[in-house]
């Protein structure tokens, strides 16, 4: 790993990572990112971000529930776990060196690079709705690079399906250290513990699709989704042989019920001695037990208006004055201080 000269903090004990608000959080979030951060914000100094700006890359042309969504976020993050004390949370467009550092790495990312990133044109042909003909979606892992180096740590909590974002980030890191010096340390990913939870259709948890269990969703509108949601399309009748490997269900009880109870389940599917209401009673328990402690967390949030302002004031000052730091370190490499 690099080491770059006259740093003031180590930034292998340093890590940051962010979420865009575009709506309230379910639970393949909890197990997709932000269990993940809640392990690293006991282990090191944690920087967590509210997206704002990233979702204007596809969002650009209604506003109207940002605000409502980056509240809602917020308070998801605290309910379930990640803690203002210990961790940074703050709102990307409050940090205004980001915008200077944005702009700056893309004065030397080549356009290529940005048309050959995987997800570029997957997306496009995926989302058919918005027109995403604009710098803001092509330029979208510059604005990324510098939300991971404006902390100057090292470690980047993704999944695997982020790498290759992950992966030009750290070319463009490269690339100004190679002309101004090293200013930033490499990213490097810590790569998220796999945890799937596909939606209650089969397609993936998704907001947009309608398909996912809320943090912050109450539990008697939780029943009836789960009750109606898809199992093992193979097993028409109770008394079929069952197939937990490749049932819509069974990946939640890795996630959620007792490994000795899940042997149970295992066993009495594949022989039909369980079907799948029993099996899906026993996941309406441990989900209540779950959730229960994140929604007492969250009501207790919903009860103290201005929480969350304070909360990102605070991250924001954090945030803002490593920023700045990491802002002199630039305009010096780049010989910009006039």
């Amino acid at each position: 790993m690099n080491k770059v000269p006259g740093l003031p903090h180590d930034p292998d004990k340093r890590t940051v990572s962010g979420m865009r608000p575009t709506g309230p959080l379910h639970i393949g979030h909890y197990f997709g990112a932000i269990r993940n951060w809640m392990d690293m914000q006991r282990e090191m100094e944690s920087f967590f971000f509210v997206a704002d700006w990233h979702a204007l890359t596809s969002d650009y042309a209604d506003t109207s529930r940002t605000k409502i969504y980056v509240e809602e976020m917020v308070k998801d993050w605290v309910a379930a776990g990640l803690d203002p004390e210990k961790s940074a949370i703050y709102l990307q467009s409050g940090i205004k060196e980001l915008a200077e550092l944005h702009l700056l790495l893309s004065m030397i990312t080549p356009l290529g690079w940005l048309e050959r990133c995987p997800t570029y044109k997957e997306q496009q042909q995926n989302i058919t709705g918005k027109d995403l003909a604009n710098y803001g979606f092509l330029g979208y892992p510059v604005l990324m690079t510098a939300d991971i180096i404006i902390t100057r740590g090292r470690w980047v909590p993704v999944g695997a399906d982020q790498l290759p974002h992950l992966e030009l980030s750290r070319e463009i890191t490269r690339r100004f250290n190679s002309l101004y010096g090293e200013v930033f340390p490499e990213p490097e990913a810590r790569l998220t513990p796999a945890a799937k939870c596909p939606g209650l259709d089969g397609r993936k948890m998704s907001k947009s699709y309608n398909n996912g269990i809320f943090l912050n969703e109450n539990p008697a509108d939780i029943e009836p989704k789960v009750r109606g949601m898809l199992t093992d399309q193979a097993r028409l009748r109770r008394r079929d042989p069952g197939n937990p490997d490749v049932c819509n269900l069974y990946p939640y009880h890795d996630l959620l019920t007792p490994e000795d109870v899940r042997a149970n389940i295992r066993s009495g599917c594949v022989s039909a001695s369980m079907g799948c209401v029993e099996c899906k009673d026993i996941f309406l328990k441990g989900l209540k037990i779950f959730l229960a402690p994140i929604q007492e967390r969250r009501a207790s949030l919903d009860a103290r208006p201005g929480i969350v302002r304070e909360i990102l004031e605070a991250g924001g000052e954090r945030a803002g004055k490593e920023s700045a730091l990491t802002m002199e370190a630039v305009r010096a490499g780049m010989r910009m201080q006039y």
